[in-house]
């Protein structure tokens, strides 16, 4: 189940996340920002991190 949030980003950090969904890496910047916390979960489960 997915839950709504509000998040507040630099503006750079957002025109890098609109660049990529316009290049189609990502769908929404919804994709993008769940993509990008569940690979750094990932790599901390790999490093034996909880």
């Amino acid at each position: 189940m997915k839950e709504r949030i509000t998040v507040t980003l630099d503006k750079d950090l957002l025109e890098w996340i609109d660049k990529r969904i316009e290049e189609k890496i990502f769908a929404n910047r919804s994709h993008a920002l769940e993509f990008l916390i569940k690979r750094k979960q990932l790599e901390e489960a790999k490093n034996g991190r909880k």
